[in-house]
């Protein structure tokens, strides 16, 4: 997928920099066990992937957004 995009671009406070697919490849890197269908969404159920994330991570809510927070500081 080519959508320059955030999961954290409901956070008003972050300037995002990275694109999808850069913090695609770096939550792959930094979790080898995560596969490209663990990114696939479909247009207006980017929360449904999101929660399937927080899950197969065994993150919160809170905890992924830091996550992708962290990723933008890369």
């Amino acid at each position: 997928m080519s959508v320059i995009f955030s999961i954290c671009s409901t956070l008003p406070f972050m300037n995002i920099v990275r694109s999808w697919r850069e913090q695609k490849i770096m939550l792959k890197w930094r979790y080898p066990f995560l596969t490209d269908q663990d990114f696939d969404f479909e247009e207006g159920k980017r929360e449904k992937m999101v929660s399937a994330l927080a899950k197969k991570l065994k993150k919160t809510r809170s905890e992924l957004e830091a996550l992708f927070a962290e990723l933008q500081l890369y």
